[in-house]
């Protein structure tokens, strides 16, 4: 609860400064370039050399690769249908199979299943939604952030290989088996630590409170499918398999989890709708605390 409502209170102090003419229009995006050029990258530094590989986080590491495969195709397949532009296709394919898992899902799964079931939503969070956002995210901003033309392969791959979060994957797999400096921890950490107050600072600021009735209908279009589908099928596919265990429905329980702030914060920085973008974030996280007991007890 109380990661819940900070998340709240950053949130309302963007809209608060929203509202000061000393803060400029473009402030959100300043916010997010800090959070994608040093606080991410800093995030990724820390964690990901920690990630330790064993037998038993099969299914909280399959399970979130999983997922984005059948979100993203769910939302390739509305859009379609719906004939949504580039800019609401791209903003959705980021932020739909993207996971709040770290910063909401593992106090959540800490308060519901207990201390004992956190490894395994650190496992999920580390090795699927922190890992899809560095490189899954990555090919999408590549691919949908440039909305005026279709962009050829070597543009996307040189984005990709010059995008800090991708570039910080890379050097933590090298540096798994070294030692940070205490000086060089101590800089990772502080500026990790502000990842999460700018980006949600950045989506209040940018938080509309009326929005277009197409807009509205892709929020809806969005959040059932994260919200509800997502942990749904996740859920039907794990009994389907057979499988059981506390591994496995802490994996269908950070299925259910809301669209990652980290992820909104490269869709408004990449300009992919940022009014949708600040609004799967903000709402997704408020109904989530209605969603998540309702598939707890389920999953008991």
């Amino acid at each position: 609860m109380e990661n819940f409502l900070t998340i709240l209170i950053f949130l309302f102090i963007g809209i608060l400064l929203k509202r000061i003419p000393a803060f400029h229009a473009e402030t959100g995006n300043v916010l997010n370039l800090f959070v994608i050029y040093i606080s991410l990258p800093a995030l990724i530094l820390l964690e990901i050399p920690k990630v330790e590989f064993t037998p038993e986080i099969l299914t909280p590491v399959l399970m979130p690769w999983t997922m984005l495969l059948i979100s993203a195709l769910a939302v390739l397949l509305i859009s379609r249908i719906m004939n949504w532009d580039k800019a609401a296709t791209g903003c959705l394919m980021l932020l739909v199979p993207l996971g709040n898992t770290s910063f909401l899902g593992i106090p959540m799964v800490k308060a519901y299943f207990g201390d004992h079931a956190v490894r395994y939503a650190v496992i999920y969070d580390q090795l699927g939604s922190f890992l899809a956002l560095a490189i899954y995210g990555t090919i999408i901003i590549s691919v949908y952030g440039n909305q005026n033309k279709k962009p050829a392969v070597n543009d996307v791959l040189k984005k990709i290989f010059t995008f800090p979060p991708f570039l910080a994957l890379l050097a933590a797999t090298v540096l798994r088996s070294f030692e940070y400096p205490p000086i060089a921890e101590n800089t990772l950490k502080m500026s990790a630590a502000a990842l999460v107050p700018l980006v949600m600072t950045a989506v209040g600021f940018q938080l509309k409170p009326r929005l277009s009735k197409e807009t509205t209908s892709q929020l809806s279009i969005g959040l059932g499918i994260k919200l509800i589908a997502a942990p749904m099928i996740a859920l039907f596919l794990c009994r389907l398999a057979g499988i059981d265990g506390e591994a496995v429905r802490v994996s269908i329980f950070e299925a259910g989890m809301p669209p990652m702030v980290s992820a909104g914060a490269l869709a408004i920085l990449a300009k992919l709708r940022p009014s949708l973008t600040a609004a799967l974030v903000g709402a997704g996280i408020v109904l989530s605390f209605i969603t998540l007991p309702l598939l707890f007890k389920l999953l008991s």
